[in-house]
This record gives C-alpha cells, structure tokens and sequence, in this order.
C-alpha cells in the first residue's frame, strides 16, 4: 500500500511538473509576449511597484522572460527598473526624479531632440521647459549664438550656461522634482515676452484630453508659454501617447507640431494629423 501511494504521489507530482513546463513553453511564446507583459504592467501599476521573484510566480514564467519583459516595458516609459524588481511610471500623481526620467527611452528621447533641432531656425526665439528630452535639445544648441533661449529649466540653463544663445530665466517657485521654476511667479516674465517656437515635454498626451502633466503648477506655466508662443512643438517619446496626468494644460489643438519615435501609434499619429497637427517620427 505504502508502495502504490508513492508511485500516485510521484505521478500526481510528474503530472504538476508537466503542466508548469508547459505553462512556462507557452508563456515565453513570441506571439503571447504582448498580453503576458500587458498583464504584467497591469500588475505593477496595481502594486505602484513589483518584486522580480513575485512576477515570476503570478505570472508563471522565468526570471530571464521577466527580466526581458521589464526591459521592454522601461523602453516603452511604462515602468523603472529597481533593484530587484520595476517601480510603475504611470501613477497619474506620481513622478518620477528627473534623473529617473533621463534614463527611460533614452535612445528615442536623443533621437527626437536631433529631429527637433531642424525645426529651430536662426535668429529664432525659442522656449525650452523642463522635459528630459527638452534637455537633450538644450545640449544640442549649446554651441549656437544666434538665439535667445527662454527658460524655466535649471538644467536646461545650466547646458547653456557657458556660451551659446543668449540665454533669459523666467523666475518662479522652484520644483525640485523636476528642477523647474513653476507657478503664477513666471507671469512677471513670460507674460512680456513672445518667443518663435515653444519646445514642451509632457507626462501624457491623449487625444481628448490632450497635455495633462502631475504638478498644477507646471500645468500653469506650461499654459502661459503656449498662449505666448507662435508655434508650440511637442517633444515626447511613445511611451506618453494615451496616458492622462493630474493637472491639464491643454487640449490637443494647443499643440502645432508634435515630435515622436517611431513606436508612436499609427492610430494615433492619424488621429492627430486629422486634427491639424503635423507629426514628424524620429
């Protein structure tokens, strides 16, 4: 008797390794990757943040697939990577540090900066806010002394800080989480100037709801530049198409032209395009 339980505890045991087998074979399949790492963003966002170990056991794959899988979700803006596990990006009050943000599509943010910097003409007055990828323009005209520069950016300012364009602060309350000088005090400044082109990041972009970011106060200052700015030129990478912060700043239609990476929705862009707006793709 003793024998026949062992033999039916062993093949109950055979019959749970089999199936975990073939539930990892299947969850690592190329064409189940979109839905297993949807299901794992849904999970982190849930949490705000996530254990390897903890989205290795819902989710019933392997460490590697679940390294694979954040590593395509930080390229994507979705989440960071921690130490040990992935912290969500799309807290719609949350920000992250802006040394955070520099690193998440990295690639694309370099990319969209060197499409964007075509746009800026000589001569031209330009605005710069305190986007990570903004900053990457910021560094590309670094060297230019036919412009003027406007900003609220301290990075950004300290880019240009050297040489290059001439360069005029606005003022304001400093954010520290943005490094950025926000809120009602920039009115003294950007309500008396007038600037060519606006160059804005955002933490979101829907096509109802149009910019929303997570600070009311940068929404504030973002506003004052668009109604102070000939054309306003969006630079976001992909992973904002869709998503919706805290505080608005304004409709789709504040925008005129929006720079983006190639993993921009085709859907998206076409809506966008039908609305007026020119899109270019880095």
């Amino acid at each position: 008797m003793q024998l026949m339980h062992f033999h039916d505890c062993l093949s109950v045991k055979n019959e749970q390794i089999q199936s975990f087998s073939i539930n990892m074979i299947l969850a690592t399949r190329t064409d189940l990757a979109p839905e297993r790492r949807e299901r794992m963003r849904t999970l982190i966002r849930k949490a705000g943040i996530a254990r390897v170990e903890d989205l290795r056991r819902d989710l019933r794959v392997s460490l590697a697939t679940v390294r694979r899988d954040l590593e395509t979700l930080e390229e994507e803006g979705r989440v960071r990577r921690v130490h040990g596990g992935a912290v969500s990006m799309e807290s719609r009050l949350e920000e992250a540090m802006f040394d955070d943000k520099a690193t998440v599509a990295s690639k694309e943010k370099l990319r969209i900066a060197e499409s964007a910097v075509k746009l800026v003409d000589p001569e031209d007055s330009i605005y710069l806010d305190g986007g990570s990828t903004v900053l990457e323009l910021a560094r590309l005209i670094a060297k230019r002394t036919d412009l003027t520069v406007v900003t609220n950016s301290l990075r950004a300012a300290a880019e240009l800080a050297e040489s290059g364009p001439r360069v005029i602060l606005t003022g304001g309350e400093l954010r520290r989480l943005s490094q950025t000088m926000v809120g009602p005090l920039t009115q003294a400044v950007l309500g008396k100037v007038r600037v060519d082109k606006a160059f804005m990041g955002t933490m979101g972009f829907c096509l109802d709801d149009g910019l929303t970011t997570t600070d009311p106060n940068e929404a504030f200052t973002k506003s004052l530049v668009q109604e102070h700015a000939r054309q306003v030129i969006l630079l976001m990478d992909s992973g904002k198409a869709g998503k919706v912060s805290f505080a608005h700043v304004g409709g789709p239609e504040c925008v005129d032209v929006l720079v983006s990476d190639k993993k921009l929705p085709n859907n998206f862009a076409k809506v966008l395009r039908k609305k007026g707006l020119k899109v270019r793709l880095a």
